[in-house]
């Protein structure tokens, strides 16, 4: 019965501590269609990516409580019990005890024990400043943890948007496709009576046929790239199956930045923390040349059992310790520290370098963006006319199944590349706001 009781309870333990892993998917709202701030507040609430870095934020905060332990005093007691017949141990419980007379011999006082507790508080006064410079190290760890959750988040809702107009993108290509095989079709229907009438050539109609069957592959392997688009989403909503139903209605543009300076960047600003953080290492490492105090008082109580003694005591002090030599460990380790210092300066200069090149690209890629979409709305437009005349002339039979073919394929083309555009600029917004430090539709993150 007690066992069995015992089985149960650790099961419900087990059980309690046990979240299973769809748990936290489902306290989240998922809509039933996604919009692109849906997605990225979903992502950012529900990625792993996220997650590892706010464990990562939980534990530099847990160094800083660590590092500032030093500042209180240390509170220690123990207790142990022995038996001797050691002339200077056992002459020492005696003492300890009360119990000593004339009568006891120096050289051999005799078998004693002795029960002792003893109860001792430190606290230490200086260390050259090596204690502070542990608690500022660490408090500058954890502001450069929390900036790298702001890294993090940025490319991550920049990859949600990218995929989100991806999918668009994908979507919109299938509809293009979708028209050009219906069109087709109609082209064949329009052939098959043609030549029903003896008004058209088997080649030509085999022709039209071949551009169908073409027009119907091009279809399929639209509708797979959607697929893909799709399964690359829930992966960074951090869903792990699903259907990705997405509101194509609501495709939300985001403002374009004006002012294009980066110095935001989380990034940037997550490598000043270590930097600060490396600076505190270096006086860290310079406290190895200063002494250290330390203040003491300590209470001891012993008994013994086999002289039935007993006797109490206190002490209580300073004390100040001053290495002189230690054979070049301070010199080497403020050597190691400045080292780690100059590495992470020239990392911060490195990543400089590179985001202001990301930011040069992204904006010199909007502005392209820009001009290819004017360009292919007015290249649809065009090849829009141009189809819908050349399938008039061929309905009177005034132009060849080929030169229809090759219209329709322009039109197709256009359409392709329009779509691309468009998504293309969406995608260059979100870019250039993501080289800039800037977040990706703020209010997704409210």
């Amino acid at each position: 019965m007690i066992r069995n009781l015992l089985v149960a309870i650790c099961l419900v333990a087990l059980t309690a501590g046990r979240v299973p892993a769809q748990s936290l998917q489902d306290t989240l709202l998922q809509p039933a269609a996604w919009t692109v701030t849906d997605a990225v507040r979903f992502a950012l609430a529900n990625s792993p990516d996220t997650a590892i870095i706010q464990h990562r934020i939980a534990a530099a905060e847990a160094a800083v409580v660590e590092a500032k332990a030093a500042f209180y005093p240390q509170f220690d007691i123990n207790a142990s019990y022995g038996r001797t017949n050691n002339p200077m141990h056992s002459f020492g419980n005696i003492l300890n005890q009360g119990v000593f007379d004339q009568t006891i011999d120096f050289n051999n006082p005799g078998t004693s024990d002795n029960l002792s507790m003893n109860a001792m508080l430190t606290y230490r006064i200086y260390n050259g400043g090596r204690d502070q410079a542990g608690v500022n190290a660490a408090e500058a760890g954890k502001a450069a943890s929390r900036f790298q959750l702001e890294a993090v988040r940025s490319q991550l809702g920049f990859a949600v948007v990218k995929t989100f107009f991806t999918i668009i993108q994908a979507a919109e290509n299938l509809q293009a496709r979708q028209s050009a095989l219906d069109a087709t079709a109609e082209s064949v229907r329009v052939a098959k009576a043609r030549y029903d009438a003896g008004d058209l050539l088997k080649a030509d109609l085999l022709s039209l046929e071949v551009h169908q069957s073409e027009a119907n592959e091009n279809l399929i392997q639209a509708g797979h790239a959607l697929n893909l688009a799709k399964r690359a989403l829930l992966n960074l909503l951090g869903l792990e199956q699903g259907d990705i139903n997405i509101d194509y209605s609501c495709a939300t543009e985001q403002p374009v930045p004006r002012d294009r300076t980066f110095t935001r960047r989380a990034e940037l600003e997550a490598l000043d923390a270590s930097i600060q953080a490396a600076e505190e290492e270096v006086q860290k490492a310079y406290g190895g040349y200063y002494p250290t105090a330390d203040a003491f008082a300590g209470y001891t109580v012993d008994k013994g059992y086999e002289l039935e003694g007993s006797g109490n005591s206190w002490m209580t002090g300073i004390k100040v310790n001053f290495n002189l030599f230690a054979g070049h460990r301070n010199s080497a380790g403020i050597a190691r520290a400045k080292a780690a210092l100059a590495e992470k300066k020239e990392a911060r200069r490195k990543m400089y370098l590179a985001i202001n090149l990301e930011a040069e690209q992204a904006s010199l890629a909007l502005d392209q963006a820009e001009q290819r979409v004017r360009v292919t709305e007015k290249m649809v437009e065009q090849a829009e006319e141009s189809a819908h005349l050349s399938r008039e002339r061929f309905k009177e039979g005034v132009i060849l199944p080929s030169d229809l073919i090759d219209v329709e394929n322009r039109l197709t083309n256009a359409q392709v590349r329009r779509t691309v555009a468009r998504a293309a600029y969406r995608i260059a917004v979100a870019d250039l706001r993501r080289a800039l430090g800037l977040k990706q539709f703020a209010a997704a993150d409210q």
